[in-house]
């Protein structure tokens, strides 16, 4: 199995490597990892102690994040090292404040990982919810290093749960302790012998209320929702676009749209403008307290704005539920807006609650999302019950962070 693991590993090197002229994500990912031994040798200081954690992307540094905060709160005394495998999160978070060393995961050799925990030598490691890397992994357990999971969540037809699968399921008895999101997955571990297990639930609650907390004042956003409905689309892609820019253009209720797409890029931010009717549409770089009242569009063609632009809506719709699965839905439902997303959304637990107790909706065509987008607007009394389901919701599943730092050895 290692063999073949291995083989993979290197096929997949050669690859990154043949389309990087063309490709400017497997660039980073490549020019990123160069001398990395070199200089993970000339800023880490062998007497110093370091705790790592590692995220996938940015993702799972968002689900990482309020343990990373806190464990640097707690314990002053240890140096943060955190690693991403790919560029979506190393490059938006490589300046990250509460980190001391940020770099790349070297590829998963039995080399490398000797030599990166040789030189890291790490005092714990925290892997967040799903990355497991067999010879990072191993070369962690070999050293006797507290190695944790954050967040974790197991699925049954995940490959450590099949009847051949024994060493896969081998790189599960080298974590000390799981720290999982709900009791399929403390049940799933348990029967393959594993039970150094907690149910913490997810550490992204911890995140999003404390967002509630610090959300910045956005002066051009309140402006243009203030005394106003307000539906704010986010992380939307197109097939999300098509159908939300359909309802706008066809239906005259008083209703102001805020659409913050997955893509910020020219050529996407002027498509969405041409499929809007209304010339009243501006891009949230262009706008200014003279123009922004008249606007009945606001386009947000920058990143970093969506997390406090929620707390200005009336609903949310997040985008991502016609391609490969939604966005974070936690940001909208922090502030108590009435979520509506589309088909693809069951792999997301919260998304999954949330329909359940009656504060989402799942849509599979502009048919209803133009009767559940009718229906709010129209019925109040709704909106403000499941507005007030979405908010309590967050508020009932926070606490996973401090859970984990009670039980962690140190």
């Amino acid at each position: 199995m290692t063999i073949l693991y291995l083989l993979g590993i290197r096929i997949f090197q050669i690859l990154v490597v043949i389309i990087s002229p063309f490709n400017q994500k497997a660039k980073l990912w490549l020019n990123g990892r160069k001398n990395i031994f070199g200089r993970l040798s000339e800023h880490i200081n062998k007497n110093e102690k370091v705790v790592w954690f590692h995220c996938a992307s940015l993702g799972e540094f968002e689900q990482g994040r309020p343990v990373i905060e806190a464990f640097k709160q707690k314990y002053s005394n240890y140096k943060v090292l955190l690693t991403f495998y790919s560029p979506s999160g190393y490059e938006i978070r490589r300046n990250y404040e509460f980190a001391d060393y940020i770099y790349y995961l070297p590829l998963d050799t039995p080399y490398n990982a000797r030599k990166f925990v040789e030189i890291v030598n790490p005092k714990m490691v925290f892997f967040i919810k799903y990355e497991f890397w067999y010879f990072f992994l191993k070369e962690i357990h070999k050293k006797g290093i507290p190695l944790y999971l954050v967040s974790g969540i197991f699925r049954e037809n995940q490959r450590f749960f099949k009847k051949a699968a024994v060493k896969s399921r081998k790189m599960l008895m080298w974590f000390t302790h799981f720290f999982v999101q709900n009791e399929e997955s403390k049940r799933l571990l348990q029967s393959i012998k594993i039970e150094t297990i907690t149910i913490t639930g997810d550490t992204r609650f911890d995140r999003v209320y404390a967002i509630t907390q610090k959300a910045k004042d956005l002066p051009l956003a309140e402006k243009f929702s203030k005394n106003n409905k307000v539906l704010v689309a986010g992380s939307t892609w197109k097939p999300d676009e098509d159908l939300l820019i359909k309802y706008f253009n066809e239906n005259k209720k008083e209703l102001k749209l805020i659409i913050a797409p997955h893509e910020v890029h020219k050529e996407n931010i002027e498509r969405i403008i041409n499929s809007i009717k209304s010339n009243k549409v501006v891009k949230y770089s262009e706008a200014s307290l003279d123009n922004i009242n008249e606007a009945k569009v606001l386009i947000i063609d920058g990143i970093g704005f969506l997390s406090s632009i929620y707390r200005y809506g009336t609903i949310a719709y997040i985008g991502g539920g016609f391609g490969k699965g939604i966005h974070n839905i936690l940001e909208a439902a922090t502030f108590g807006l009435p979520i509506l997303f589309g088909p693809n959304h069951l792999k997301f637990k919260e998304a999954v609650d949330l329909k359940k107790r009656g504060g989402a909706i799942s849509v599979s065509n502009y048919f209803e999302l133009e009767a559940s987008l009718n229906n709010f607007l129209i019925n109040e009394k709704q909106t403000f019950e499941t507005s007030r389901i979405c908010s309590n919701y967050v508020k009932e599943n926070t606490g996973a962070t401090e859970k984990i730092l009670n039980l962690i050895y140190h």
